[in-house]
């Protein structure tokens, strides 16, 4: 003889327009108690010392790696797991990528993590894996991007570029924007006073980043990108941060 319970079962899997209220509120449910907490929340994310948003330089170069689809096969986000960290370094924190429109996170990987790639090989190394991935890397399937290294640098609106992002909540100052051309000019010129530069941007990097110091080429952006990947936040004092919440 069927139990009672059994048999309300069955009532509910052979009345498929009960089973699709029923699964309604149950999910409902479920979604409430998930997402209602954030609205009494001021940020899902956070913050944590050193991160600031990107250079000029750096955000072009970001620019160029998100339209050539970088993130198909290299992810920015190490996930917590031995294997992971001990190969790529510490595991990524959300605030790393707070200024990130789009960001750059992902699980599918044809080329390692680049999360904090940043330091890791010199200027020459980059550039030579962009123009011919298999002469530092033999087993590289990587295409090339030698045509970075000959296209001219876009510098005709950086201002409005971080104009943009402020508006979807990048903070940057009057003073940023304004300086803004400049700024992507100079950080690539080892001959200028960047002095200004580096005070707004704490961490930045200011060289001849793709050997010609004579261009400023997309190579020169792309790699003060990769350069930077990872190197702002000091990962052991955010930690220590993180277990005194």
């Amino acid at each position: 003889m069927a139990s009672p319970l059994t048999t309300k079962h069955k009532i509910i899997e052979r009345n498929v327009t009960l089973l699709a209220v029923l699964a309604f509120i149950t999910v409902a449910i479920g979604g409430i108690v998930e997402i209602a907490p954030l609205f009494w929340i001021d940020s899902t994310v956070t913050k944590v010392e050193g991160v600031r948003p990107y250079t000029p330089l750096e955000q072009a170069g970001r620019d160029i790696y998100v339209r050539e689809g970088c993130y198909s096969c290299h992810s920015q986000m190490i996930r917590p797991f031995r294997d992971e960290v001990e190969r790529y370094g510490h595991y990524s924190l959300a605030a790393e990528s707070m200024y990130d429109h789009p960001f750059q996170w992902g699980s599918k990987r044809t080329g390692p993590d680049l999360a904090r790639v940043g330091g890791r090989y010199s200027d020459e190394w980059h550039v030579q894996h962009l123009k011919d991935p298999r002469s530092v890397v033999p087993e590289s399937i990587m295409p090339s991007y030698g045509f970075l290294a000959e296209t001219a640098l876009d510098t005709s609106n950086a201002a409005g570029h971080l104009t943009a992002l402020r508006r979807v909540g990048v903070p940057y100052s009057d003073t940023a924007i304004a300086a803004a051309d400049a700024d992507l000019k100079s950080q690539a010129d080892p001959e200028a006073d960047n002095a200004a530069l580096l005070k707004r941007y704490p961490k930045a990097q200011a060289r001849d980043f793709d050997g010609d110091p004579a261009r400023l080429t997309e190579m020169d952006a792309l790699t003060a990108y990769l350069q930077m990947l990872g190197t702002l936040v000091d990962v052991n004092a955010a930690r220590a941060q993180e277990r005194a919440r």
